[in-house]
């Protein structure tokens, strides 16, 4: 590099020379800058994706913590998991409306009269993944929805203690809907998911579908899990261990819209691996 020496009033006073940079110098080095930052850029965006990734498994983690709690309390039967009525594990229906009062209520998950977690739960952000950015946009302002998290379908009662939400997804009489530990045993509670996060077009109530697929040829997707953390996906176990589960079919991770569920029907996806790795996990024949 060509330095030059170069003399000022103030140098000269102490007899010490300055150097000074050429302008293509100068620009030399800030090109150099610029290349080392875009090096760095992805190893800190992938830094920021793992300590999300962190932090929404310590949100399962103590989610699923709760969820042991109530059923120690309750002889062993699960939170009910019914969400449209106030009294199931959370309360409220979500959706991108400024004016649906659910997507921005925390007594939804903190109040015990609606929610029967809350008294076991300290803090409602553990309630929604950090990566998730879905938000609400009234009079101008930015508010971030409350929840991420959607329980199974096939864990946990109705209100009246019965399993009469279940639908064509999860034939209560071909499957079972575990709603206390004897039951869920049957499965093995470290391959049985309870907590997911759920797709942020996708989520509406706090109840998660998923169609018991019998071969790869018949696999739908009913309920979509959201792809927050690289195309993976958080889950909370019944055993109250969490883990990120990578998906395998780019079918299973449609980029997000904001707007809704009204583009995401129940629809066949034959062969998708992914439904029948959570298909595995659901629920066992009868």
């Amino acid at each position: 590099m060509n330095l030059k020496r170069v003399w000022s009033p103030r140098l000269m006073k102490t007899g010490m020379p300055g150097i000074a940079f050429t302008l293509i110098e100068l620009l030399v080095v800030i090109a150099i800058i610029a290349i080392l930052a875009s090096m760095l850029l992805p190893a800190l965006s992938k830094s920021k994706t793992k300590a999300q990734g962190i932090m929404c498994m310590s949100n399962e983690k103590q989610l699923m913590l709760a969820w042991h709690m109530y059923a120690d309390d309750y002889n062993g039967i699960y939170v009910p998991n019914e969400a449209m009525a106030p009294g199931g594990w959370v309360h409220g229906w979500l959706d991108f409306d400024p004016y649906n009062p659910d997507n921005t209520n925390l007594a939804n998950l903190t109040d015990p009269k609606l929610a029967k977690l809350a008294p076991y739960t300290k803090s409602p952000a553990i309630y929604k993944c950090p990566a998730d950015r879905s938000v609400v946009k009234k009079s101008g302002q930015v508010i971030p929805r409350i929840r991420s998290i959607s329980m199974s379908q096939a864990v946990g009662p109705d209100l009246d203690g019965g399993i009469s939400r279940c639908d064509g997804w999860l034939p209560k009489e071909t499957y079972w809907v575990f709603t206390k530990d004897d039951e869920a045993n049957i499965h093995g509670l470290s391959k049985l998911w309870v907590l997911v996060d759920e797709h942020p077009d996708s989520i509406s109530d706090a109840a998660f579908g998923v169609q018991i697929a019998t071969s790869l040829r018949s696999t739908m997707m009913v309920d979509w899990p959201a792809s927050f953390h690289n195309g993976a996906c958080g889950f909370g176990f019944a055993d109250g261990h969490a883990e990120i589960h990578k998906w395998l079919d780019p079918r299973t991770k449609p980029a997000p819209k904001y707007v809704g569920n009204s583009w995401l029907f129940p629809v066949a996806q034959p062969n998708n691996v992914d439904i029948m790795w959570m298909s595995e996990r659901t629920s066992s024949h009868r």
